[in-house]
């Protein structure tokens, strides 16, 4: 996965971590967790505020 695959790694955030708060989370964690993916291979400098806020909203939408 890349930081580009926004709902793959929506989809693979619920499944590893099914009980976070997600309406509620630091950005640091997330990237934290998205690095820590199974699959995850992209450059962890290359996240951005939009990018993590993208991925949050995306696992939002997941788990309703």
């Amino acid at each position: 996965m890349k930081w580009t695959d926004i709902q793959m790694i929506a989809i693979a955030l619920e499944d590893a971590h099914p009980q976070v708060d997600n309406l509620n989370l630091r950005y640091t964690d997330l990237h934290r967790w998205v690095c820590g993916l199974d699959g995850f291979d992209d450059d962890p400098a290359k996240s951005s505020e939009k990018i993590l806020e993208a991925i949050q909203m995306a696992w939002i939408d997941e788990r309703d």
